[in-house]
């Protein structure tokens, strides 16, 4: 694992305090190069932190006929990680259920659910997503344009419930150092080309695009965007059940 990653990551799991002893984590596998990659790096964690924890994988199948995460068994398997595959047909709900061209807000709020109920069935106590610092920048200007609001996603919170905890370990890293793994050490990554979201520009790629014009004029942006973010990613640490920022 690149040291940079492996820094980052640990420098991560300490601030937010993430991994406690004993823990059991289920790990969202989309088979995209960020959760993936962040497999990799929680299972170099696993193998040489003091701290004690397990490990799992869990897809959830949208049943998008654009979607295919077969290959992503025998992958897990020959890891030897203990996998789970949900298939749900989320993306029919969301064509009958929803007049407009995208719904990735619903998908990613049904998925979630799907993804709890399987962490709860299998005796998980801790969820690990995949979103890295792009995403939460991108999150932010999101709610401060249009919903006038200082958030974004938080780094580790409790859900509702209370009986599950949610981490991000790579809210310190850039998407460009998962790419740069994931091609360097030719992980299966699984495209993902689903309509209704790459279809059509959405808002959270002029984000995206947005950034990337500013970072251009100055390289030092997420560095000023990570320290920015600090209280608001800290929301959620009190132990008391919160929802995310966003999805």
């Amino acid at each position: 694992m690149p040291k940079l990653l492996l820094g980052r990551v640990g420098r991560a799991l300490a601030d937010f305090a993430m991994i406690a002893p004993g823990d059991r984590i289920l790990l969202a596998l989309s088979g995209g190069k960020d959760s993936l990659t962040l497999l990799h790096l929680l299972r170099a964690f696993q193998q040489r932190s003091p701290v004690s924890f397990s490990l799992g994988a869990a897809t959830v199948d949208p049943m998008s006929p654009d979607y295919d995460p077969a290959p992503l068994q025998p992958y897990l398997r020959e890891l030897g990680i203990p996998y789970f595959l949900e298939r749900q047909d989320i993306v029919g709900r969301a064509k009958r259920h929803m007049d407009r061209p995208s719904y990735c807000s619903f998908c990613a709020r049904m998925r979630r659910g799907v993804l709890y109920q399987c962490a709860r069935r299998e005796g998980y106590n801790v969820v690990a997503l995949g979103q890295h610092l792009d995403d939460f920048a991108e999150s932010f200007l999101m709610s401060l344009f249009y919903n006038g609001e200082l958030r974004t996603m938080k780094a580790h919170y409790r859900v509702k419930d209370g009986d599950l905890r949610v981490i991000r370990p790579l809210v310190y890293c850039r998407e460009r150092q998962t790419r740069a793994y994931a091609e360097a050490s030719h992980l299966p990554v699984i495209m993902e080309n689903c309509p209704a979201c790459f279809g059509a520009p959405t808002e959270r790629q002029r984000m995206k695009s947005l950034l990337a014009l500013q970072e251009e004029r100055d390289p030092r942006l997420f560095n000023h965007l990570r320290r920015a973010l600090q209280p608001l990613l800290r929301q959620g640490l009190d132990g008391v059940p919160s929802e995310d920022g966003h999805a």
